[in-house]
């Protein structure tokens, strides 16, 4: 198997040395349904506070992952989030920022004054995401931080093994007027440049297998030629044994 098919960044004579900082050109993410938010109020007396930060409701021996859902905020099909005492949220399509506004502003409105200091931050729970095909782990991945590359999230997943196609990983990326599919080309250094080198929560990733495995023809240049050759041998001795009849 040719390493042009497995290695990953190559520079394929097409590109330069500097690479943007996809970090700022990257748009803030937009929250999504069943996105579930890390929301956390802080006010000068904390204790006036409390109920707005439910924590503890899952069981201690939980995974992080089964914490954040218990603790978290899950946007609902109507795009609403509903925490304690302030009701229901609009926050389909909002960003963390625009949401965190929104939510000091309904507190200004119903609990406090301009004298508490009110302090809001709204995370997304972990990025959460999807793995299928030709990886090491398929399902349903978790990355406990803000962004992650496509590279990174491969990773957390056990990578992409020899016989999975580098060159056409797809992602089906849900947005508000439906799902799209971007396909990257991970053997290539240009690939950073990509508006979609950074995975969004929901994406799926899709890895398909090489031609090589799809023909059973092995998983290397040694194990191909070898099927090759008792392919071809047993071709020949079909054709000796049909001229001797």
């Amino acid at each position: 198997m040719p390493q042009r098919n497995t290695i990953y960044l190559q520079d394929k004579g097409n590109s330069n040395d500097t690479i943007p900082n996809l970090v700022e050109q990257q748009k803030p993410y937009r929250v999504q349904i069943n996105d579930i938010l890390n929301i956390r109020i802080k006010v000068l007396n904390q204790e006036d506070a409390t109920i707005f930060n439910p924590t503890g409701e899952g069981s201690l021996e939980a995974s992080p992952q089964e914490r954040a859902y218990f603790d978290g905020f899950t946007v609902d099909l109507r795009g609403n989030i509903k925490i304690p005492q302030l009701e229901e949220f609009q926050v389909l399509n909002l960003t963390a920022t625009e949401i965190e506004d929104l939510i000091k502003k309904r507190l200004l409105e119903t609990e406090f004054n301009e004298f508490s200091q009110i302090f809001v931050t709204v995370k997304l729970a972990g990025l959460r995401y999807t793995t299928l095909g030709e990886i090491n782990s398929t399902g349903s991945q978790v990355l406990f931080q803000e962004r992650a590359t496509i590279l990174e999230a491969i990773a957390n997943a056990g990578d992409i093994p020899v016989v999975g196609n580098k060159k056409a990983v797809r992602i089906l990326r849900q947005y508000p007027h439906g799902q799209e599919i971007h396909r990257l080309d991970l053997t290539d250094i240009n690939v950073m440049k990509s508006p979609y080198y950074y995975i969004q929560p929901n994406d799926i990733i899709i890895v398909d297998p090489l031609v090589q495995k799809s023909l059973g023809t092995g998983t290397d240049g040694i194990q191909t030629f070898t099927t090759i050759l008792s392919i071809v041998t047993v071709v020949t001795s079909t054709i000796l044994l049909i001229d001797r009849l």
